[in-house]
């Protein structure tokens, strides 16, 4: 790594710590509802007409039932949007309605907070169906993570008791406390910057040049003209114009970035100069990425009366995420060996500067790209500002890994911590067996209930990606979204399963999923891999809340220090990564031998 890429790192990390503190206390008293008397008040009509109250805590069981009926129909109002968004308002580009696949698709990303893509946003989109439903559940996705960690963190800090929380309360607080606030000051931010706010109708612009291409040639019907092969015939073409999508993008940029969602307004997502047109406002959204994961490790450990616990959780983090930048910067400061070896123009091939620039932006260039690719894949956000399909082989894997490690580093809001936790109660109980002690964490037994349930949770999403994969290698529909044949085409498949399983949502690209086997099958993973590690999640929850808080004795394991910030790591890896380590070894890391030439 270059001084400059260590120098970005370190002053990512401290205005991470410096911003996320503060916000970190705000989020404890969320959590307690320790609030101001006029926010109080200003819930108190929206408890009411939802017929609840937030002192009405609920059980686990509670919990779960009206967080997946409210998710169930944030899925169907979001379905049902764009199926009709060709009759309905602020459409000045005349979209159709989405297809039935595509609309089924997009509504559970959405919802999961996975806001993976299988169409061009701003060809497929109304801004209506951009504000009402996609922007809309960029609030209430991420408002439930947090929800979610919320009562997982009660679990802890409760005396035996046999609630968690009130799930209506918990969605409201966040959003409107919250989310709102931070979005509103971003979106401000992103104005200043230069990212677009508007209804305007797009716009046809003259271009500097005139632009050269190919185009399949029609008959006097409209048809394409076929060869005698069946394959349609081309014709030049130029044209001095240009079409300017426009929009109301900052608003949604804002909550897309700070709720971890990633899902962009445009295709090129976080590469497009209309949503991150400077290197400021692309260092404020890798920072905003981070900014609500990082602050809840500091409310965890106030809401569970010892801070270092929050440090120690954050340290594990915070060391995983610096060697995945370590790793990636120089695999791409360093580019294809085989262009080099070959005699090509590196500057006309994008290695300038003996560095890997196909798919990056120049006014980012590689230190930032490398940085935001790690950061998004991090942190289950999926926004890009590069094109990871680009990436070097060993630079591909690194987002591959970390969102395979159960995007626990940091992680999406609410869903790192409460990933991260639960490998906490696995270390705690890996440990308990070494020292043939009854396991503890946080002054809480370790029990048979609870590590079932862990595995669950642990186990889900990795089988929803293996066995995905599976499928989608062993059919006809699956394999012939491959744009590109041998190791690369099969780690587009394995990103594709591993970002819809994790829901993360970025794509390596290269791969055609805007089709009915792609649509239902990652639709179907996204639901499972968000859902099935957030009920089992919850019922730790519960049976925590229910036990008697130990105090701690002279065997107890300490939780706080370097020595449990190291296995929770090795856990993390060992359990969390080896499931994937024969598919890496197909895809990526194959990939990364055929670039060196034999001798």
């Amino acid at each position: 790594m270059t001084s400059a890429a260590w120098g970005l790192l370190a002053l990512f990390l401290i205005m991470l710590l410096i911003a996320a503190w503060p916000l970190g206390v705000w989020m404890a008293r969320l959590c307690a509802g320790r609030l101001p008397n006029w926010m109080h008040a200003a819930e108190a009509p929206l408890y009411r007409l939802a017929g609840t109250s937030p002192e009405q805590s609920m059980k686990w069981t509670q919990y779960s039932f009206a967080l997946l009926a409210f998710n169930a129909l944030g899925v169907l109002a979001v379905y049902a949007l764009q199926r009709l968004q060709a009759v309905l308002p602020f459409n000045p580009a005349a979209m159709a309605a989405v297809s039935a696949d595509s609309a089924f698709n997009t509504a559970v990303s959405f919802v999961t907070n996975t806001n993976w893509q299988g169409y061009s946003g701003e060809s497929t989109m109304s801004y209506l169906t951009q504000m009402l439903a996609l922007s809309v559940q960029n609030f209430f996705s991420a408002a439930t993570g947090i929800a979610v960690v919320f009562a997982l963190i009660r679990g802890f800090a409760a005396r035996s008791t046999a609630v968690i929380g009130n799930f209506w309360a918990d969605i409201t607080r966040i959003t409107l406390w919250l989310l709102l606030p931070l979005s509103f000051v971003f979106a401000l931010f992103l104005v200043g910057q230069g990212v677009i706010q508007n209804f305007d109708a797009y716009k046809d612009v003259s271009t500097v040049e005139i632009t050269k291409f190919q185009q399949p040639k029609v008959d006097a019907a409209g048809q394409p003209v076929l060869d005698a092969k069946g394959v349609a015939v081309m014709e030049d073409a130029t044209t001095d114009k240009q079409t300017l999508p426009m929009g109301p993008v900052a608003s949604q940029e804002a909550i897309k970035m700070l709720g971890t969602n990633g899902g962009g307004f445009f295709n090129a997502n976080s590469a497009h100069p209309y949503e991150n047109p400077t290197p400021l406002s692309n260092f404020l959204q890798m920072l905003s990425i981070f900014l609500i994961p990082a602050a809840l490790c500091f409310a965890f450990g106030a809401e569970v009366g010892d801070k270092r616990q929050g440090w120690a959780v954050l340290a594990a983090m915070t060391v995983m995420f610096a060697v995945a930048v370590i790793a990636i910067t120089p695999a791409e400061q360093t580019g294809n060996p085989l262009l080099a070896a070959q005699g090509v123009d590196q500057t006309l091939s994008g290695m300038q500067s003996g560095g890997n620039m196909e798919g990056k932006e120049t006014r980012f260039g590689i230190n930032a790209s490398s940085l935001f690719a790690v950061i998004t894949t991090a942190a289950s956000c999926g926004a890009v500002n590069g094109m990871h399909d680009s990436l070097t082989p060993l630079g591909g894997m690194v987002p591959m890994v970390m969102m395979q490690l159960g995007e626990v580093v940091f992680g999406g809001v609410g869903t790192g911590l409460y990933g991260m936790l639960v490998f906490a109660i696995l270390a705690v109980f890996i440990a308990g067996l070494m020292i043939g002690r009854t396991p503890e964490y946080l002054g809480k037994k370790i029990e048979s209930h609870e590590m079932k349930l862990t595995s669950v949770a642990i186990l889900v999403t990795p089988i929803l990606v293996l066995v995905g994969a599976a499928i989608t290698v062993m059919s006809e529909a699956g394999r012939a979204g491959i744009a590109n044949p041998g190791a690369h085409g099969f780690s587009e498949i394995l990103y594709a399963l591993t970002s819809a399983g994790n829901n993360n949502g970025s794509a390596f690209a290269g791969l055609s999923v805007n089709t009915p086997f792609y649509n239902v099958l990652l639709a179907v993973v996204m639901w499972f891999g968000r859902f099935g590690v957030i009920v089992p999640v919850l019922a730790i929850a519960g049976a925590l809340a229910a036990k008697k808080r130990l105090p701690a004795t002279a065997g107890t394991l300490p939780t706080h220090g370097p020595l449990f910030v190291v296995l929770l790591i090795g856990t993390v890896l060992l359990v969390g990564l080896l499931n994937y380590v024969p598919a890496l070894a197909l895809g990526p890391m194959v990939e990364h031998l055929m670039l060196w030439p034999a001798h």
